[in-house]
Parts: C-alpha cells; sequence; structure tokens
C-alpha cells in the first residue's frame, strides 16, 4: 500500500526525536564569576576594581584580571590600567564618602572597636603616607579600611582623591606593562602558581622589609614630644 504524505511525515518526526534523544547532550559547565567578569573585557574589570576599594574582599582581583587582560594582547595595555584604575577610585570615593557620612560607628561594624582605634591614631600620624602605600602595594592589605578612615577623620577630598589615583594608577600601569611584556611567562605562572610560590613570598617580603624600612627612618627623623 502507498504511504500517505501524513504518514511519512509522522515517520520521519519519529525518527528525529529518536535521534535527539540518542544525541549525548553538551554538558553545561558551572557557573564562575571570574569567567563572568573575564567574559565582560574592560568594564568587569571597572567593576572588579570597585568592589576591591570597598570593604567586600576579592583578593587582588583587578591586579590578576588586568595582568590577564593586558597579557593576552587584545587591546592595549593601558586601556585596563586606566578602567582598573577608575574604577579603583570611584570604589575608594564611595568608601571613603559612607565612612565619612556614617562616623566612627561605620568602621566599628567592619574592623571591630580595638582595630578601628589603632587604624585611627596610626592614620593621625601617617596620614598621606598610609594611604598612599595601602593603595600602591599590590599584596593583601587592609587598603578600604584606610579609605574608610580617611572619611572619618575627614581627610582632604581632593588629597584624597589625587592620591589614590595616582598611587592606583602606578600601581596598575606596572603590572600592565609587565605583564603585556612578559605575557606568556605571566600565564604560566598563573596557570601553575604552586610552582612559584617561593618567589611570591619573596616578593612580599621584599616589599614588606622596604616598608618597614622606610617607617622606621621616619620615624627616627620625627623629632620626639
Amino acid at each position: 500500500m502507498p504511504v500517505s504524505d501524513g504518514n511519512a511525515e509522522a515517520s520521519i518526526l519519529s525518527l528525529f526525536d529518536i535521534a535527539l534523544t540518542l544525541a549525548p547532550r553538551p554538558k553545561r559547565r558551572p557557573f564562575s564569576w571570574a569567567a563572568f567578569f573575564r567574559h565582560l573585557g574592560g568594564f568587569g574589570l571597572f567593576l572588579v576594581a570597585v568592589l576591591d576599594s570597598s570593604p567586600i574582599p576579592t583578593f587582588g582581583g583587578p591586579d590578576i584580571l588586568t595582568a590577564i587582560f593586558c597579557a593576552r594582547h587584545a587591546e592595549p595595555w593601558y586601556y585596563y590600567s586606566v578602567m582598573a584604575t577608575l574604577g579603583s577610585v570611584l570604589g575608594a570615593w564611595l568608601t571613603y564618602r559612607a565612612a565619612h557620612l556614617a562616623g566612627a560607628s561605620y568602621l566599628q561594624s567592619k574592623f571591630g572597636k580595638r582595630r578601628v582605634k589603632r587604624l585611627l591614631q596610626y592614620f593621625e600620624r601617617w596620614g598621606t603616607g598610609s594611604l598612599a602605600i595601602s593603595a600602591a602595594v599590590p599584596f593583601p592589605f587592609p587598603t578600604s579600611a584606610f579609605f574608610a578612615a580617611a572619611g572619618v577623620l575627614n581627610y582632604s577630598r581632593r588629597k584624597f582623591i589625587a592620591v589614590v589615583a595616582l598611587c592606583r594608577g602606578l600601581r596598575y600601569a606596572l603590572i600592565g606593562l609587565i605583564a603585556f611584556l612578559y605575557g606568556r611567562q605571566f600565564l604560566r605562572v598563573m596557570r601553575h602558581p604552586k610552582q612559584y610560590y617561593g618567589w611570591f613570598l619573596a616578593i612580599v617580603f621584599a616589599i614588606a622589609a622596604l616598608v618597614a624600612t622606610g617607617i622606621m627612618i621616619q620615624r627616627r627623623l620625627q623629632p620626639e614630644e
């Protein structure tokens, strides 16, 4: 018997359904915030830099993303350095402003009374120096605490923005330029960080030693009360 057009279409559709059920389904990749921000490019770097200057920890997110983007050579290295700097300055200003409006209670709720007391005393004594070091040094440092301390103590707004912009600009420009020139080596380090822990620790200790030496020299030069 001849097969009608309706039966032929039904048989084709059934075979198509069977093929779909037998075909392997693509696995869904788990959601990753790091991949999300990398996908956004410069704008994602800007957002991470804003968060990094707030009490929300990013564990060096802007430094890592800046280096990765500059190493890929998708855009000029200074583009990513500028985006990271702008986001960082905006986040620092928001933290400064929030602490200025809320007062010392804002700091105490985030860092504790004892820590806040010591932090304010430290900032009152060292002021611009402590702000510059916290903004420039690219290793774990309570930078947002110093931004908030500046707001609580009514530190000059223009001076605050100038210091943060200059120090963060130099920081991200240096990271971007190094990653641009030595991108492949950097990506190798990022993929296998356990092999380079010794170098990381050596760099951290060297920077800490330089900062401690500078503080000791400044204390000795300062006249006794």
